[in-house]
């Protein structure tokens, strides 16, 4: 796959300054999302997922940020990208990308520019460790690895 960065991209969203907003957005769902936050209170200090490289292709939402956050609290590394050029919430993407978590994704890219953000998911950090998780909606992460 000759689109895959051979140097390290750690994000790219449409407008990095939507962040705080995202931020926000992210606090008030984790109120609405019980499950999630309990895993997070439970096993959060055990890291049961350390060692997990987790690539995700699902729609880039608020909602599931809080979920890329519990991924990462419960100990994977991870990395993401969204399984539709539409539903991208770009303040979500922002919020995950200044945290630091390697996210791939905005609304209205077209064709080309959703399979380079899931190519950029395959490998994670600079030293391009692969995959050995997949969290996959539509196939499309999935389909580029097999």
């Amino acid at each position: 796959m000759s689109s895959i960065e051979s140097t390290y991209v750690p994000y790219k969203v449409k407008d990095i300054s939507l962040a705080e907003w995202g931020r926000k957005e992210i606090e008030l769902a984790e109120a609405e999302m019980p499950g999630l936050m309990s895993l997070r209170e439970e096993f959060g200090a055990a890291k049961p997922l350390k060692g997990a490289r987790i690539a995700g292709c699902l729609h880039m939402t608020i909602q599931t940020a809080v979920l890329i956050e519990t991924l990462v609290e419960l100990g994977a590394d991870v990395t993401w990208s969204s399984c539709n050029i539409f539903s991208t919430q770009d303040h979500a993407a922002a919020a995950i990308a200044a945290a630091g978590i390697p996210v791939y994704a905005w609304k209205g890219m077209n064709a080309e520019e959703f399979d380079w953000c899931i190519e950029q998911t395959l490998y994670f950090g600079e030293d391009r460790q692969p995959l050995n998780m997949i969290l996959d909606d539509g196939g499309d992460l999935t389909n580029m690895v097999f």
